[in-house]
Formats: structure tokens, C-alpha cells, sequence
């Protein structure tokens, strides 16, 4: 089974949203750009970060459709403040679908602003669903958390004042975290409701932070056992619960999905369950480069393709 997840940076048809190309032409040029790539990727389910309204989906799917003689099956979360949302893509029908939209019990709101604004639960939902891939029941869930980008008061991105850049930065990373958090208790009873056994889940998206940050290990659930770690080949008990970074299966000169300000960053993963561990998976990102990109969220509002590097993985 073939999986994958890509931002699309802001696919907006022209006219639904501030980050909307300004034009037809320039439209068409990113779904064809994208459509292209998807199609040399060939996922069976794809997990997709910055979607604007549901018929920018539609044309996408319609536009992978062309290009692979693949009927695609669709579902999308709610929007967040500027608009954008998660969605799945498979050529399966897409069950059991539901937003993932709670922080964990415990977990009181999170405090994002200057001004007291709070926050209750994922600002941007994750979205759940089960496919049927190779004969096996999947729950994949499309995720994208807080990004690193800094919106500071008056909706600037860019302050000289550095107790507001150290307070806007904690509330990113506080929010980033309660996210996480609030995705990993999904998937603890997810994985509790087995029956038995222990269900093959995957978790992919833009999690806006490398493999080692704090928000990125939350969703491991128990410590121990990684990939290309001693530890992997001897069960232990917290098996039942884990989930498994596919980062370290990236060969080293690919591992990465942007590049900001010049500098490789994979913050796109592709986390799965025990059940989906064996036989090893092959892993990879792109194809392509991506564009070195640094914080006006506007710069790349026409250009063609997206500014991360898709994630895919061959597994079972």
C-alpha cells in the first residue's frame, strides 16, 4: 500500500481567499503542477495540508483523475481562521470519517495572544478516516499543526521587539503542543479500540517541526523502540501503543520536505503502527527541489507546485 502527504500551500481557486492566485491561468498552472507530481508519486491515499474550500479539492482530484485513470474519493475538515484545512484523497471510498477537534482531557486552553485570546482545541482539525488498502482496514488521519511562522499583533509577520517575538514564539510553540498532544490522545484509543489486535493506523502531515522536537515526539506515544535503532527488532510492551517515525527510512541526501531561509528541514511526516512496521517500508521524499522560502506567507502567491516536498511510503 502506497501512502503519502503534502502541503499544497495554499490551494485556493482565484477569488475565495487571500492567499488565492490572482488569476485563471495561474490556477490552472499549480493543479497541473501538482497533478503531475501526485501521479509520479502514486498513492493509493494521499493526506493533504493547506486546502482551501471543498471545490479546489474537487478540482484537484479531478486534475490527479486526468492524469492517472483513478477515480478519487475526497473528504476535508473544517477550515481554520485563514481558511485552510486538511483533507484525504483515496481511491477507495474514505469511511468512517471524523474531525479530530479536542485537546486532551487535563489540558486546560492555551493562551495564543497578547490579548487573551484562547485557545480550546485544534485550530486547524485533524481529519480521520479508514480505507480498505490490500484487503486491510487503514485509519489514516490528515494532519497539520501550529506553524512556525510567527503572526505577531496587527497581523504582522516580522516585529524589532523582542519580548513580543519571545511571547508570539511561546504561544506558537504552546499551541503546536496542545495540538499534538490532542492528536496522540486520538490515536491512544484508536489503538485501544483493536479488539485484540492492535489496528494498522497512520498518522501523516505537516507537523511544522523536525523529527527530535518535543511536539514532534508527543505523537510517539511510548519512548524505546525507532527505526534504524537497536531497539527495533525486540518487542516490548509498549509496542501495542507506538507510533513510528518513517523519517530515518529517508535516505540521508533526501531528508528533507522544505528548505527555509537555505537551510533542509523535514517537517512533513509520516508516523505509523506496529502492524504497518514489517516488512520494513521504503520510504522517500519529493520528486524535485523545493524553493528556499522565508516568511512573507504572500511571495509564492502565483507560483506553480507548492513550497514543501511531498512524503510518500510503500508499506505492508
Amino acid at each position: 500500500m502506497r501512502i503519502a502527504t503534502w502541503n499544497l500551500e495554499n490551494l485556493f481557486a482565484p477569488g475565495t481567499g487571500d492567499a488565492a492566485p490572482t488569476s485563471e491561468t495561474a490556477y490552472q498552472a499549480k493543479l497541473e503542477a501538482l497533478a503531475t507530481t501526485i501521479a509520479s508519486i502514486g498513492p493509493q491515499v494521499l493526506a493533504v495540508q493547506e486546502v482551501g474550500p471543498q471545490p479546489a479539492l474537487d478540482d484537484l482530484a479531478a486534475a490527479v483523475a486526468a492524469q492517472t485513470d483513478h477515480t478519487w474519493h475526497t473528504a476535508a475538515a473544517d477550515p481554520d481562521g485563514r481558511g485552510i484545512r486538511v483533507a484525504l484523497l483515496s481511491h477507495g471510498e474514505l469511511r468512517d470519517v471524523e474531525q479530530v477537534r479536542d485537546l486532551p482531557a487535563g489540558i486546560g486552553p492555551v493562551q495564543i495572544s497578547d490579548d487573551g485570546e484562547i485557545l480550546t482545541g485544534l485550530g486547524r482539525p485533524a481529519l480521520k478516516a479508514t480505507v480498505t488498502l490490500d484487503g486491510h482496514d487503514v485509519h489514516v488521519l490528515s494532519v497539520h499543526l501550529k506553524s512556525k511562522l510567527l503572526t505577531f499583533p496587527d497581523g504582522h509577520f516580522s516585529t524589532s521587539d523582542e519580548d513580543v517575538r519571545v511571547r508570539y514564539g511561546f504561544y506558537a510553540l504552546a499551541r503546536r503542543a496542545a495540538e499534538a498532544a490532542g492528536v496522540r490522545a486520538y490515536v491512544t484509543r484508536l489503538l485501544e479500540d483493536g479488539g485484540g489486535a492492535v489496528p494498522a493506523v497512520v498518522v501523516a502531515g505537516d507537523l511544522n517541526d523536525d523529527v527530535q522536537a518535543a511536539t514532534t515526539q508527543l505523537l510517539h506515544g511510548p519512548p524505546g523502540s525507532e527505526f534504524e535503532t537497536p531497539g527495533f527488532d525486540r518487542p516490548d510492551a509498549g509496542d501495542a501503543q507506538r507510533l513510528w517515525n518513517l523519517a530515518p527510512l529517508i535516505p540521508e541526501h533526501d531528508r528533507y520536505s522544505r528548505i527555509y531561509r537555505g537551510r533542509r528541514e523535514l517537517i512533513d511526516h509520516i508516523l505509523v503502527s506496529a502492524p504497518l512496521t514489517s516488512p520494513k517500508p521504503t520510504v522517500g521524499a519529493g520528486p524535485g527541489a523545493a524553493p528556499s522560502i522565508a516568511d512573507d506567507p504572500d511571495a509564492r502567491r502565483n507560483e506553480p507546485g507548492s513550497d514543501h516536498r511531498p512524503v510518500h511510503a510503500e508499506l505492508g
